[in-house]
């Protein structure tokens, strides 16, 4: 499945430790967003992660793109980076 990841997060030692968990799933694409090429399995040990690491303030939003969607995305301005990533 293919998943958009965004989150806001005050305190950086916890928005570090979010990012990090996020790069080992995903491509970094703006400052705190993320796409994700997971399956279910990794969408639940991920989720799980985040859930240790957030505090009550902190906020992580998961939008599930569709086959539609995905073909829809469109990139303006400069280009994200394509290094460390798992989605094609």
């Amino acid at each position: 499945m293919r998943l958009a990841v965004a989150y806001d997060i005050s305190e950086n030692r916890i928005r570090t430790r979010v990012y990090k968990i996020l790069e080992k799933y995903g491509a970094w694409k703006q400052y705190s967003v993320f796409e994700l090429e997971i399956d279910a399995v990794q969408r639940v040990m991920m989720e799980d992660e985040i859930k240790a690491q957030i505090g009550s303030g902190d906020k992580v939003r998961i939008y599930r793109l569709c086959e539609h969607c995905v073909k829809n995305i469109e990139d303006i301005g400069e280009r994200s980076p394509e290094k460390k990533s798992n989605v094609l």
